[in-house]
């Protein structure tokens, strides 16, 4: 079952240069990791550091593989996708294909945060929308 957002992925080449902004906004960055399996690395911002509060990811290429590249290629930087969190990403997984969307991953895989698994789905119609699917280890909620 999908719980609430996580997260907003914005794409971008520049974190650092988002920094002010995202500053002036109020918010504060709350974490930072790795996603290997993406080559990507993501910085959380958030105006709480609660487990509810929903955070804007900062996603950039962490090397010249890396997954985000040709989106910031094609379209530069912006809105790249958004995070739900669920009880169970098999299932969710499972469910959202019955439902038209695409799986972009096979299976879910290791993301940016400790104990944090992910899968991406595509909507090609009538959206174009790209969404994350977050399961926390045995949590219903992010840890942050």
């Amino acid at each position: 079952m999908i719980l609430r957002i996580d997260h907003v992925g914005v794409a971008t080449d520049d974190p650092l240069a988002l920094e002010p902004y995202l500053t002036a906004l109020g918010m504060q960055r709350t974490d930072t990791g790795v996603a290997e399996h993406y080559g990507v690395s993501c910085d959380f911002w958030q105006y709480g550091s609660g487990p509810a509060e929903p955070a804007v990811e900062l996603v950039a290429p962490a090397r010249e593989d890396s997954s985000v590249h040709g989106r910031l290629a094609r379209s530069g930087p912006g809105l790249y996708h958004i995070a739900f969190v669920v009880d169970d990403i098999d299932r969710e997984l499972e469910r959202l294909r019955t439902h038209g969307f695409v799986a972009v991953d096979p299976q879910p895989c290791n993301g940016a945060r400790p104990g944090m698994r992910v899968a991406f789905m595509y909507l090609r119609r009538p959206a174009g929308m790209l969404i994350e699917l977050v399961e926390y280890a045995g949590r219903e909620e992010s840890p942050w």
